[in-house]
């Protein structure tokens, strides 16, 4: 099996020369194999592994135990490693998703906030064939298309699933025979979930009653919708060019006429690829946003306009069809105050996990890019988080001397239209942390540090 990965992950360039790769480990067995048959991979090719443990806030002591399990595993095998605490329920609930879609974004916000001091690198999750099944299944029952049934890919964007094609069972036989440690999530044996249901339930009764190769016959399912989609993608893309009458960085303008030659199935693609093409992703669109521009687009009413999400806009000018993005007012101001502990920014993007801890309970060998120690006995009043004001200024770490907040952006080469975004964490005197870039000299852990502020910074941008 070990090869077979390695094959898997050379046949589809999974993992460049020199990557980093985050591995997602619950400490479960599908993730626990992923682990070994990537160093079994780094055996043959050059990369780096960062082992990342999410406790999602759900099974108390549990959960600690996976948690310290992992970080232990980690040590023994001499890798980085990376753990957060979130609340998944909480989460999910405050922005009205269910708590599994919580749990993922909270996931992959951590992975990418960890690669980030990396400038990039790759995601590994440890999706097997049979949540390959699973996937489908569940698109199947919400009502998909062709491109639903291709489930999940070997990679997409950031994320390689390196194991897609190796099933539950010789993961298991896998762990076995390598005498690999593990750990059990009670939850996964509970039908709590949707995905859980039908890996508990509704497959193994299929299964018995209807079809006892499912897994398989799905995973064929999955490859051969793939290669019809690819198909699909090549012609939408040819008709596409031949129609396309000017594609800028926020707007895109299409030949009416031509586009209303082809057949309804090419016209919602190519309104999908116009989106993706100017956003970079195709996410938070419905079916009926793209049934409501391709009936706009087919009318041809000059004048008419659709909002969309993500700040897009389609409209009819004569016969050009346009899809644009909408230009940007400027950044507004914000103030937010921090409390210690969790601090969660929906609106933003972002997350702050806040500690007071003893300067003995600090590793200070630890150099984490999204965490920051600040001596706790020279914060002055209460914290808050705010973007930058006139006349901001700070001592960057290593300094002397204060320097203007403006200065320090331009000499770190934050483009103009980021300066504002970019988060500050204030006490009432000073700014203590430009996010992403220094902490203040002034509030750096000294030999007479006794209590130290720890903050962590979460992105999910």
């Amino acid at each position: 099996m070990e090869n077979k990965v390695l094959n898997t992950i050379k046949e589809f360039n999974l993992i460049e020369n020199e990557d980093n790769v985050v591995v997602g480990v619950s400490g479960g067995p599908d993730s626990m194999a992923l682990l070994y048959l990537l160093l079994y991979a780094k055996k043959h090719l050059n990369f780096n592994i960062l082992v990342a443990h999410v406790n999602h806030g759900v099974r108390g002591d549990e959960a600690l135990e996976d948690e310290l399990f992992v970080r232990r595993k980690a040590d023994e095998l001499g890798l980085p490693y990376f753990s957060t605490n979130v609340d998944m329920v909480g989460y999910g609930d405050k922005h009205k998703i269910s708590h599994e879609e919580a749990g993922r974004k909270l996931r992959y916000g951590f992975f990418r906030s960890i690669l980030k001091p990396y400038n990039g690198g790759k995601i590994a999750v440890a999706h097997n064939m049979n949540d390959q099944a699973e996937t489908l299944l569940m698109r199947i029952m919400r009502g998909t298309g062709i491109d639903g049934l291709n489930g999940m890919s070997y990679i997409s964007g950031d994320i390689i699933r390196p194991v897609l094609n190796i099933t539950r069972t010789e993961i298991e036989q896998y762990i076995e025979d390598n005498n690999i440690e593990t750990v059990l999530d009670k939850t996964n044996l509970m039908p709590i979930y949707t995905r859980n249901k039908i890996r508990l339930e509704l497959i193994p009764y299929i299964e018995e009653n209807f079809n006892p190769n499912l897994t398989k016959t799905l995973w064929r399912l999955s490859q051969t919708s793939q290669n019809d989609t690819m198909f699909l993608q090549r012609y939408t893309e040819e008709k596409y060019l031949s129609l396309v009458q000017s594609q800028g960085r926020n707007k895109i303008v299409l030949d009416g006429e031509k586009f209303g030659k082809l057949d309804i199935s090419i016209q919602q693609r190519i309104v999908i690829l116009s989106i993706t093409k100017i956003i970079g992703v195709f996410q938070g669109f419905s079916e009926h946003h793209i049934s409501t521009i391709t009936e706009l687009f087919n009318i041809g009413n000059t004048g008419k306009a659709i909002n969309l999400p993500d700040g897009l806009v389609a409209k009819v000018d004569y016969d050009r069809l346009i899809i644009e993005q909408k230009m940007e007012k400027t950044a507004k101001s914000f103030v937010n105050d921090l409390i210690i502990g969790y601090n969660h920014f929906s609106n933003l993007g972002y997350d702050f996990n806040i500690k007071v801890v003893d300067i003995r309970d600090v590793n200070l060998n630890d150099k984490l890019h999204n965490i920051k120690y600040f001596d706790y006995d020279k914060i002055k009043g209460g914290l808050k988080l705010r973007n930058r004001q006139d006349g901001d200024r700070f001592t960057p770490y290593g300094m002397k001397g204060s320097k203007k907040l403006k200065d320090f952006f331009i000499d770190s080469k934050v483009s103009r239209d980021q300066r504002d975004k970019v988060p500050l964490i204030v006490d009432d005197e000073n700014i203590i942390w430009v996010v992403g870039y220094r902490i203040n000299d002034l509030y750096k852990l000294t030999v007479n540090t006794k209590k130290v502020l720890m903050i962590e910074y979460i992105s999910f941008n």
